[in-house]
């Protein structure tokens, strides 16, 4: 767990966004993502969904408005970087953990396929690439560890992310007026924060999101069985259920 005075973030101002989407491009870019290929859908938002060849999109909502005919908010989405991260909780590899910056990041050699993150995560991010692997934002922890900013943080030409002290980026937001500061204190702090002037499910995002049930079962009955040899068949059992049954992983073309 990175400390609080050196956790950073990356605060997103949808009022700021123009939806040029490069910071998608950025990402693609330097993850070295491929193309993906997508459907219209009768929206401009392109990809329509976060996969595992786009870790970061433009989410694009169309609200109410009585000054325009049309009132656009491009919403970024990406991986939350929660403290209290139900993926890395449910993870029984290793594959998912923290970075000294207070990132969500993965190992791709550590991940078994088990997709039990997908379920753990009230975000709905994370995904898995052809070889069965987990794949999401990791904030640019290559990057971020050198001192330099995240790859779609630097491109973008508006200010609409912007990356940094997290203490400090919530204070900023605040003095400039915004209402509420979502992901402030949801999950005991995202590491993607977003400065909001309206409730937040206008801009598309769950009001108090919480870890499923299904992950405190796991972290607290199954999981302390498994490490004494105990309850195996019965722990296998719910991971193939958590993961196969309720929540299945959507597919995607690539």
């Amino acid at each position: 767990m990175a400390n609080d005075n050196n956790r950073k973030a990356i605060l997103v101002t949808p009022e700021d966004c123009i939806g040029c989407r490069a910071c998608q491009v950025a990402c693609k870019s330097w993850n070295q993502l491929p193309g993906i290929s997508t459907k219209n859908n009768g929206t401009y938002q392109n990809p329509p969904d976060l996969a595992s060849a786009a870790f970061n999109i433009i989410q694009y909502n169309e609200v109410p408005s009585q000054e325009n005919p049309v009132r656009w908010l491009f919403v970024s989405r990406r991986c939350m970087h929660c403290e209290d991260a139900g993926c890395m909780t449910i993870c029984p590899s290793g594959a998912l953990y923290r970075t000294s910056e207070g990132a969500v990041a993965y190992d791709r050699d550590k991940c078994i396929g088990c997709k039990l993150c997908v379920n753990a995560c009230p975000f709905d991010v994370p995904r898995y690439d052809a070889e069965n692997k987990v794949t999401k934002c990791h904030q640019c922890t290559d990057r971020t560890t050198a001192g330099m900013q995240p790859a779609c943080v630097k491109t973008c030409p508006t200010g609409a992310l912007r990356y940094g002290d997290r203490n400090e980026l919530i204070t900023v937001a605040k003095k400039d007026g915004f209402g509420t500061i979502y992901g402030e204190n949801d999950l005991s702090g995202l590491g993607s924060i977003y400065a909001f002037k309206e409730e937040p499910k206008l801009y598309g995002m769950k009001e108090n999101p919480t870890i499923p049930s299904s992950v405190v079962f796991w972290h607290t009955y199954l999981k302390p069985l498994s490490f004494i040899g105990l309850g195996g068949v019965v722990a296998a059992a719910a991971i193939h259920y958590l993961a196969i049954g309720p929540h299945k992983e959507k597919e995607e073309e690539v």
